[in-house]
């Protein structure tokens, strides 16, 4: 999956972020096609200033809802619940319409004052990682030493490498203290761009408009020029005393603040605007829900110079000052000058050159464990098959079924009663009502799949009235479902052994033509790639022909879902260096498998480490195409393949989906007794994907 994304994101509050995304925005509008806004996490569906803002003055053409993913209120909602995976989901579904429909998407992360204390790590951090997103750092530099900001740096990267996140660039916003000698040595440590952009005043400083909208105020002035909103505020004013000392301590750009009965100070306000040799106010909040009275209402109106923002608050003085000094820097939507000062700022002291040629190598390959969740399901969802569950008695089942039925997966079918199974499911609060079943004791639908049964097996000795017997089974009958085309895969395997649903399966579905064997394949979700174990569940020591199915099959597999097969055979020892039985026997398999099929990449026999580090192929295998960067690993028997798969599981926190059968023409899929509702819509999930492949 190619992700054109870059992701940006706040270390700090009161970073800049609008300055940086603005200037990122700008320079993408020039180099791409069509670009996209996208906020992950926001605050509110209806209004959020960063999407207003980069929609409107880029006019980016895209729909304001898909700019927004979730709002901070459903992320928590669904992490508190263990929603983990569909809370990614859902990000991960928003992002990729806006995939499918742009050429390149921007990311900006919510800003931390909003997180910090609801999460114990960095929200936006995971975020990016599960969207397998190249990160772009900002952080403020403002009254940070040399050493406070190396450390910072120094850390963040750090944590990016841990996390397995691609750094793309680090902004070091509103530097104030820092040398242009150590912003060299600064840059020199590492081997991505840092670019230090230093403050300007008139970009960390509010407007009128940013208090009045953030507080939700009214302007007294009538029909007031909202030009006049866009005015600067320098510093917060309290004015309580006298107004001769009033006017002694007024500098340029004050906002005064001051009780709504002091007409005294708002006329000395006004009248300092129009003096020549006095400063001029940005605006005025009156406090305590009071007025002037309609006498100086009247004066004012008749004023030619009332041209200061007045607005009213119903807060006392101090409680209205906290307020406002808290209001953060913003860019408002309406306040075009501050938002060319803000480019022309980002590009004055950007290396916008070195940005573009790093951002034409954006584009990324990683794959995470919620992106191939996330594919999976929207490849199921393209074309929703019909696949049998015939485990209806079991609660997790009934849960999973109403999970895909919502989610649209698939076409459910349950084996059962139908007013028997929705009883239970009433019971359990789960709504499966547009699900569809089949019962067992349809003695016509009984007697028309025994027949067509026992036509299959007579050549095994299998009589009619046998036939009838074992469409008593239920695995038998929901198999034999599939085989006459009335559903189109199953899954079983929750209350069933593996034989139990695997046998019926060889006896009535049978392999693909060319495939004598059926096998099994995990997927093994890493942090960010997704890699495909075979056969760790179903051959226990194959020999050399067998295997080499294997691998094709596995190869087959993985290229059905997205994953680039690339097959490395295994054993005890890489190339040529060893001998022996088990080595011959996958050099042996590798002979076979490239001559069926030559258009795959396969080598081997090789070991594992050699199979998946570029560092020890070089050493090993320095002429290997696989060598260094397999995606598919063919085990040579079933205890090497379950324990591997098992200890990488354990030990690397790996989400481990299968066993994936492969090799029948027609999908049936194996849960384990152990299953979770989870592994369930999963297995099911991938079970209707298989059966889109399947030529009718």
């Amino acid at each position: 999956m190619q992700n054109k994304t870059l992701f940006i994101s706040p270390k700090d509050q009161k970073s800049g972020m609008p300055l940086v995304t603005l200037g990122v925005m700008e320079l993408l509008k020039r180099r791409v096609g069509r670009v996209a806004f996208f906020k992950p996490l926001i605050l509110d569906k209806k209004k959020d200033k960063d999407i207003d803002l980069i929609l409107s003055h880029f006019k980016l053409k895209q729909n304001r809802e898909d700019a927004g993913g979730l709002t901070l209120d459903e992320a928590i909602n669904l992490l508190s619940q263990g929603e983990e995976n569909l809370f990614y989901e859902k990000i991960i579904e928003k992002l990729n319409y806006l995939q499918k429909n742009f050429d390149f998407i921007l990311c900006q992360g919510i800003a931390p004052q909003y997180v910090n204390s609801l999460f114990d790590y960095d929200i936006n951090l995971k975020i990016t990682k599960n969207i397998a997103s190249p990160f772009m750092g900002v952080i403020k530099g403002e009254n940070k030493s040399f050493e406070t900001l190396r450390e910072e740096i120094r850390l963040w990267f750090q944590t990016l490498k841990n996390e397995k996140i691609t750094p793309f660039t680090f902004f070091v916003n509103k530097v104030t203290s820092l040398s242009k000698e150590e912003e060299e040595k600064l840059r020199s440590e590492y081997d991505i761009p840092i670019f230090f952009i230093p403050e300007n005043i008139y970009l960390s400083k509010p407007s009128v408009i940013d208090v009045k909208s953030y507080l939700n105020l009214k302007a007294l002035n009538e029909d007031l020029d909202e030009n006049l909103l866009l005015k600067t505020i320098m510093q917060y004013k309290i004015a309580a005393m006298r107004i001769d000392h009033f006017l002694e301590h007024l500098e340029e750009g004050d906002f005064i603040i001051t009780p709504g009965d002091r007409s005294d100070i708002l006329l000395a306000a006004l009248d300092s605007n129009e003096a020549k040799n006095f400063p001029s106010v940005s605006g005025i909040l009156l406090t305590g829900g009071l007025e002037p009275e309609m006498s100086i209402k009247r004066l004012l109106r008749g004023m030619k110079y009332f041209k200061v923002p007045i607005l009213k608050t119903e807060d006392d003085t101090y409680t209205a000052a906290m307020k406002a000094t808290s209001i953060p820097t913003a860019i408002h939507i309406k306040n075009r000058r501050k938002i060319a000062l803000a480019i022309g700022h980002f590009f004055d002291y950007v290396d916008t050159k070195k940005l573009r040629e790093n951002i034409k190598c954006a584009s990324s390959s990683i794959m995470t464990p919620a992106m191939f969740e996330f594919m999976i399901f929207e490849k199921a969802r393209s074309k929703p098959m019909k696949i049998i569950l015939p485990e209806s008695d079991d609660e997790r089942i009934l849960f999973a079924s109403e999970i895909i039925l919502n989610r649209n997966l698939a076409k459910v079918y349950l084996l059962g009663e139908r007013e028997e199974v929705l009883n239970k499911a009433d019971s359990l609060g789960v709504d499966i009502k547009r699900a569809s079943f089949i019962n067992q004791n349809d003695e016509d639908l009984k007697k028309r799949l025994a027949k067509s049964f026992h036509k299959l097996r007579a050549c095994k000795g299998v009589t009619y009235e046998k036939a009838l017997d074992m469409m008593e089974n239920p695995t038998y009958f929901a198999t034999m479902l599939v085989y006459e085309g009335i559903v189109d895969g199953m899954v079983s395997g929750a209350t069933h052994t593996t034989r139990e649903t695997i046998k019926p399966a060889l006896e009535i579905i049978k392999t693909k033509e060319g495939i004598s064997r059926v096998s099994s394949v995990f997927f093994m979700c890493l942090d960010t790639r997704v890699l495909v174990y075979g056969d760790c569940a179903v051959n226990t020591n194959p020999n050399a022909s067998q295997l080499a199915q294997i691998a094709i099959s596995s190869a087959d597999t993985a290229k059905e879902f997205s994953i680039e097969p690339i097959v490395a055979m295994l054993s005890y020892s890489s190339g040529d260096s060893g001998v022996g039985e088990d080595v011959e026997k996958v050099r042996e398999a590798t002979k076979i498998a490239k001559s069926l099929r030559p258009d795959l990449l396969i080598d081997g026999p090789m070991q594992y480490d050699t199979a998946i580090d570029p560092e020890v192929a070089k050493r090993k295998m320095p002429q290997s195409p696989v060598a260094g960067r397999a995606t598919v690993f063919i085990f040579p028997d079933l205890n090497t393949g379950n324990n591997t798969y098992k200890a990488v599981q354990r030990s690397t926190g790996a989400i481990a989906i299968g066993p994936v059968l492969q090799g029948l023409r027609k999908p049936v899929n194996d849960l384990s007794r152990g299953c979770s509702v989870d592994d369930i819509v999963s297995t099911v999930a991938i079970t209707a994907v298989q059966a889109q492949g399947v030529k009718k």
